[in-house]
């Protein structure tokens, strides 16, 4: 106890730092991911993708990021273990922060779209058994993390595939696209509004003092995607047919309307992924917190104090606008050949898989989830539009996440038990 009482301002100091830097990391690595498909497929320029994602990740990190945090601080250890040295949890969430930051750094150094989430739950699963042996973490609750990942990419990828199948058959194969495309568009835009507005009341509030029922919360869905679908409507009666071949199907002014809905989702992805992965910075960070406030209490469940998410949505934003770059190009660019309804499919099937894990608490990983869409949309269109060699450039880095993170926390768990005893 008299190591928290003696270092304690000092514990919560670096802990701020490092969830900044991881804050950070998520930026410039994940969030690069979620505009990839918005600046790949040439809807918005890179800036007005910056401009979208400081906006949106910041409110989606402090409005509904409480969920989830608590799934990444409680799930992985079991907290009964730690009640007689609880010094160590401060140890291992300051390295799982520091081991996993680092991580981020090199990815995001080399352009590779890799996971936070898996960065950070490797990095807590590696000081978790070099400082307290394998029997100290739930691997229940690993395993249902390890199985998101599978599950996000595959949900996603099946979600877009479906969205731009029916995109192909409500609008391209009509006789008429443009006008099919002006009538069935705001059915979409009203998707997107429906899926952030109902995650956002019924998971996300509850630290802001509104906890609406369900049956509240579905209506006011109901009326935010109307209002947004309204919106959609006025931006796309600007749009005008155009007759140029830009593309092989000739659809340039579908594909424009297209646009104008890539502008949506790219803000509703930003929103999705702010209030899913603020999670990776805060949760060790809230962790910390918790302990020194208690004295040396680990509970089970702490209240995530709401600078702690304020902190995490400043650290995103400027990763994204530092050094947000390179990432956006694999994904954008790099997997397949993006359109705007392409995009668009992948953009809004993603912030639906995202949504949902958010919704019930599922930390998955946003990147995997990304990645997964626009393999959905390539799919859809043949085996032949998939660059195989970025994809497998992509597995390998998602491969080497999980060891990087757990070897990098090990060590510097030991560095700091060597520093404060």
């Amino acid at each position: 106890m008299s190591i928290i009482a003696q270092h304690g301002d000092t514990f919560i100091i670096l802990a701020c730092l490092f969830g900044f830097f991881m804050a950070w990391g998520v930026g410039a690595n994940d969030v690069a991911n979620a505009m990839g498909t918005s600046v790949g497929s040439r809807a918005i320029t890179i800036k007005q993708a910056i401009i979208i994602a400081v906006i949106f990740e910041f409110l989606g990190a402090w409005l509904a990021g409480g969920e989830v945090t608590n799934t990444i601080r409680k799930g992985i250890i079991d907290p009964e273990l730690l009640q007689e040295d609880p010094q160590l949890l401060v140890y291992g969430m300051l390295a799982a922060l520091l081991a996993a930051a680092t991580w981020l750094l090199v990815a995001s150094v080399k352009g590779w779209p890799v996971s936070t989430t898996h960065s950070i739950v490797g990095a807590i699963v590696g000081f978790a058994v070099a400082g307290l042996g394998a029997g100290a973490v739930d691997w229940g609750s690993v395993g249902k993390i390890a199985a998101s990942w599978v599950v996000s990419p595959l949900l996603a990828g099946t979600i877009a595939f479906t969205l731009f199948k029916s995109v192909q058959h409500l609008i391209f194969e009509a006789r008429d696209p443009f006008s099919a495309a002006k009538r069935y568009v705001p059915m979409y835009v009203f998707l997107v509004g429906f899926a952030v507005t109902m995650v956002t009341l019924t998971k996300g509030l509850k630290h802001v003092g509104l906890d609406l029922g369900f049956g509240a919360s579905l209506l006011f869905s109901i009326l935010a995607g109307l209002v947004v679908a309204g919106l959609g409507v006025a931006m796309e009666r600007r749009v005008k047919a155009s007759n140029r071949q830009t593309d092989q199907f000739g659809f340039s002014g579908v594909e424009r309307v297209f646009g104008v809905l890539m502008i949506f989702t790219a803000c509703a992805m930003a929103f999705a992924h702010g209030s899913n992965d603020v999670a990776n910075a805060v949760g060790p960070l809230a962790a910390v917190i918790s302990v020194v406030q208690t004295g040396g209490e680990i509970e089970g469940a702490a209240l995530v104090p709401w600078w702690v998410l304020v902190l995490g949505g400043g650290g995103i934003v400027v990763g994204l606008v530092t050094y947000g770059h390179k990432v956006i190009a694999t994904v954008g660019t790099g997997i397949t050949e993006l359109t705007p309804s392409r995009g668009f499919a992948a953009t809004l099937a993603a912030a639906v898989t995202v949504v949902l894990a958010s919704g019930t608490g599922l930390p998955i990983s946003t990147t995997h989830t990304l990645v997964g869409a626009v393999l959905g949309v390539g799919l859809a269109r043949g085996m032949a539009a998939l660059n195989l060699r970025v994809i497998g450039t992509i597995a390998m880095s998602w491969l080497i996440t999980l060891p990087a993170g757990a070897g990098l926390a090990i060590l510097f768990f030991f560095t700091f038990k060597g520093i404060f005893g």
